[in-house]
């Protein structure tokens, strides 16, 4: 089953969360400017986070909603 699937088919915010987060670890680049990176590193020190921590928080907060396509 895929993203869109899973949408589709109504599943519930845990349901997602797991779908989301229940797979092999993959590296990903990202270009952003300096000031965003550091601003959010320090975001996520503040909040006892690393910066990937942050940003898989943030993913999964993005992605779990539950919405239509």
């Amino acid at each position: 089953m895929n993203y869109k699937e899973l949408i589709e088919s109504g599943a519930s915010t845990p349901e997602m969360q797991s779908y989301l987060t229940d797979s092999e670890l993959v590296t990903v680049t990202l270009r952003l400017p300096r000031t965003m990176r550091d601003s959010a590193k320090e975001d996520a020190r503040l909040g006892g986070l690393n910066f990937t921590s942050l940003f898989k928080l943030c993913l999964i907060e993005k992605l779990s909603k539950t919405q239509s396509i």
